[in-house]
């Protein structure tokens, strides 16, 4: 505070010189004229300074000390969020890559999956297909066996009664299933193509 006061009085008297030479080519200077005048000028001017100096300065000195702290508190806040999101944003972007990277490792063991169950279908599936096929042919072998056999019958039956009729006799029953079964059995001793 006194080294403001000393610096403005010091100001006052080194303006003193030049405001007097304004004074002698007729410029209108507060310190024209009367050096009563000049003190009084000086004095309220000493005092404005003290007031301002004692009641007003502080005051807005503070409020820019205040401004001052509140911006770079501001700022340090800033700094210290933008880090936090950035910090942030690299967690989301780790966490999305992994989430990516296990999507990606369960299409895979999909993809896997469904192959094994596919190839397991197919496999089954002519599994099925030869079962059937064998049925089949066992079956068209049982049927071919039995109408092989009817048809031994058949022959046999009609070769009987043309044996009869040749013979023109007539032939008990007993006599002609005896006569069936011998030509069964002969027809059933000949090879077979």
């Amino acid at each position: 505070m006194r080294h403001r006061a000393a610096a403005v009085a010091a100001l006052a008297l080194a303006a003193a010189p030049i405001v007097g030479a304004e004074a002698e080519h007729g410029a209108m200077t507060p310190f024209a004229g009367d050096v009563g005048n000049a003190i009084w000028t000086l004095l309220i001017f000493a005092v404005v300074v003290f007031v301002l100096g004692k009641f007003a300065w502080k005051p807005i000195l503070g409020g820019l000390a205040a401004r001052e702290r509140f911006i770079r508190e501001s700022l340090e806040e800033a700094r210290r969020d933008r880090r936090e999101a950035e910090a942030r944003l690299a967690e989301y972007v780790e966490r999305l890559n992994h989430a990516r990277s296990e999507a990606t490792a369960i299409v895979e063991e999909a993809r896997r999956d469904a192959d094994a169950v596919r190839r397991r279908l197919e496999e089954e599936a002519h599994g099925e297909a030869s079962r059937i096929v064998e049925r089949a042919k066992r079956e068209i072998t049982l049927a071919q066996e039995g109408a092989v056999h009817e048809l031994y019958e058949v022959s046999a039956r009609l070769a009987a009664e043309l044996a009869g009729k040749i013979l023109e006799r007539e032939i008990r029953p007993g006599d002609h299933e005896r006569m069936i079964r011998e030509a069964i059995d002969q027809l059933g001793e000949e090879p077979r193509h």
